[in-house]
């Protein structure tokens, strides 16, 4: 036998440790459940103060393709991360993970199974993640932005009703949603940013009037105003105007869940604005994340 066989009868000699189910199995149930009880502590958590729930809103206008829930996740756990990925993605592209860098977990969505009920339902597993700083990658360059007029005929694209200048609002109100008649005015001479931001909250109001009678200017305000904050972080609009000083009063005695469907509210008008925006702006900005699949508890 020559010195090379040597190397495969060492091998073989090696016992193969046997793969224990149960305790992979226990595993991946404690990671889940770690992730659900992150979630709701974070859902309380953003509520307390107007500065962990913009926090949140950061967070969210980053990652608007991402679920309430792994908005959360992320931060809770990588609070300034800009653009994630697991590991395989990350090797696909040719960048590898530093030494001694921890991921973080999101939530992706797994098998369907059937309830007791009968009905059914899709399962959520642990995913590890990691952040572009965490990785080889070269930090990613600032977007750039396009002009003002730009920017608002994005906003304005595809509008879900008519916007229209006007000569009667009063000094204080830069624009207004009228559900009777379905229509958005805009006070005339105002600044570029002023528009955008006026605009942008008008239009999540009227995204969420549904028209069946139950729109209630008095209840959505603060998703409307939450869902304009976070197209203005996206399209490099000054957000240092923005308050959030009634959120404990807005979310209070809310349970945890009762608060990420509050959230979800605010995401769905925001993104469906978003996603129309996109189609103008998209081209004359620079990438900032690669497609991602989405992932909601």
């Amino acid at each position: 036998m020559n010195d090379l066989d040597a190397l495969f009868s060492a091998s073989s000699n090696q016992r193969e440790q046997p793969f224990d189910k149960e305790a992979w199995v226990k595993q991946k149930q404690e990671q889940r459940q770690w992730t659900y009880d992150t979630i709701d502590t974070t859902s309380m958590a953003i509520v307390q103060n107007s500065e962990q729930f913009q926090r949140y809103l950061d967070v969210q206008s980053r990652f608007d393709r991402y679920s309430v829930s792994n908005a959360l996740l992320i931060l809770a756990q990588r609070p300034e991360a800009t653009r994630i990925a697991d590991f395989e993605s990350w090797k696909e592209q040719g960048v590898s993970i530093r030494r001694k860098e921890t991921g973080f977990y999101i939530l992706e969505p797994g098998e369907e199974y059937r309830r007791e009920d009968g009905s059914t339902a899709i399962s959520y597993n642990p995913k590890k993640m990691f952040d572009i700083a965490q990785t080889t990658a070269k930090k990613p360059e600032q977007p750039v932005y396009p002009d003002d007029r730009t920017r608002i005929k994005a906003l304005m694209d595809r509008a879900p009703v008519p916007i229209s200048i006007s000569e009667t609002l009063p000094s204080d109100v830069h624009a207004l949603y009228q559900p009777d008649v379905r229509n958005i005015i805009v006070r005339r001479g105002l600044a570029a940013g002023d528009i955008f931001r006026a605009l942008a909250q008008e239009l999540a109001h009227a995204e969420m009037d549904r028209c069946d009678g139950r729109y209630s200017r008095s209840e959505v305000q603060f998703h409307a105003y939450s869902a304009a904050y976070i197209l203005c972080k996206q399209a490099g609009v000054e957000t240092t105007t923005f308050r959030f000083d009634r959120v404990t009063e807005r979310f209070k005695d809310m349970e945890p869940q009762t608060i990420r469907a509050e959230l979800a509210t605010m995401k769905e008008a925001e993104q469906t604005i978003s996603r129309r925006m996109h189609r103008i702006l998209t081209p004359q900005r620079q990438p900032s994340q690669p497609s991602r699949t989405d992932a909601a508890r």
